[in-house]
């Protein structure tokens, strides 16, 4: 009789702690860590280094109060680079200037400059050299061979989702960019 009341003892003190710690507990969420590649929440003017974070170079030229070449967290906006130039000489006319877009490494930002020369291709036979994929309005790729506004539209749209154009290849992704349009405009752009 004495052992099986010691067994049950036993199995009645196993049982409440198992009741005890299988409770509800609160539990708290653990701190939220940015990845690095995301940039950082201002931009740092004049190139001042950043902790951690991979960087981009680009070119901010035109009607800025301080042009040059900045050194940008990468992730950075167009307006991010415009603020670490020192900002748009005042009654510069920054309507065909997408601020919101990413920057890409090696990229030129040309603020309040006069429409560029017509593209390669157009009247005129050869012109002064490939288009940059990474800069030109949907104007200047409307005036590239057997693109029209809506595949011009199409092309810009895909460089905005993507953040920008890295190689000429990448137009094989475009919407309506098939091989023979891809090989008549190879020779004719830049990334």
């Amino acid at each position: 009789m004495a052992a099986v009341a010691v067994v049950l003892v036993v199995a009645v003190g196993f049982a409440a702690q198992q009741y005890w710690s299988g409770r509800p507990r609160p539990v708290t969420a653990p701190a939220v860590v940015a990845p690095a590649s995301v940039p950082a929440p201002a931009p740092l003017p004049g190139g001042s280094a950043a902790p951690g974070g991979a960087r981009i170079v680009v070119d901010v030229s035109g009607k800025v109060r301080d042009p040059g070449v900045r050194r940008l967290p990468s992730g950075s906006r167009v307006q991010d680079a415009l603020e670490a130039a020192g900002g748009v000489r005042p009654g510069t006319d920054t309507t065909g200037l997408n601020r919101a877009r990413v920057l890409v490494d090696g990229e030129q930002v040309l603020v309040g400059a006069t429409a560029q020369p017509p593209p390669p291709g157009g009247p005129g036979g050869a012109g002064p050299g490939p288009l940059s994929l990474a800069s030109a309005t949907v104007e200047q790729l409307d005036g590239l061979p057997g693109v029209g506004p809506v595949l011009a539209r199409h092309i810009v749209e895909f460089r905005t989702a993507r953040g920008g154009i890295r190689s000429v290849e990448d137009l094989r992704q475009v919407d309506g960019i098939g091989e023979r349009r891809f090989a008549e405009l190879r020779e004719l752009v830049r990334p």
